[in-house]
């Protein structure tokens, strides 16, 4: 049976690299919670971070783009490289691992998941969901939540 999607990475990461990560979340959001005027700064940044995903498909796209290159016009045995990532690659999706995955987890490659329980907590803490209590008392809580992270920008 495969993994579930959101959760496939982080189950075949080993548990000290995903303790590490949920300690520095947990750091963020203590520092953050002191000094909430560096919150906008923190959602920036990770609007901009790399997950493991992106990471793994720059990753894959360039060694099967280098190995076509190099199998056209330098010797045909480097068009093993691209047959090699995109096995990875399929594994990967397959399986939530590939070789590539240890290193750029090692590196500090974090998940979407692991990325938005910081963006989301940065939130909370900026006050974003407070009009979630604050709606009408008749109005559905589906929709009050989905009016919530609609006015948070999520």
């Amino acid at each position: 049976m495969l993994p579930a999607t959101a959760s496939r990475v982080e189950n075949a990461t080993s548990a000290d690299i995903n303790q590490r990560f949920a300690v520095e979340i947990e750091a963020s959001i203590r520092h953050h919670a002191e000094h909430p005027e560096e919150i906008d700064r923190r959602l920036d940044e990770l609007d901009y971070e790399w997950d493991i995903e992106r990471t793994l498909e720059a990753n894959a796209a360039t060694l099967a783009l280098s190995g076509t290159l190099l199998g056209a016009f330098v010797d045909r045995r480097f068009l093993i490289l691209p047959a090699v990532v995109t096995g990875f690659l399929l594994q990967h999706a397959l399986q939530g691992w590939c070789p590539p995955v240890p290193v750029f987890r090692r590196l500090g490659v974090r998940t979407t998941a692991e990325i938005d329980r910081e963006r989301y907590a940065l939130k909370a803490l900026r006050g974003d969901f407070t009009g979630l209590e604050r709606t009408a008392p008749d109005e559905a809580p589906a929709r009050r939540a989905h009016r919530a992270v609609e006015a948070a920008g999520a």
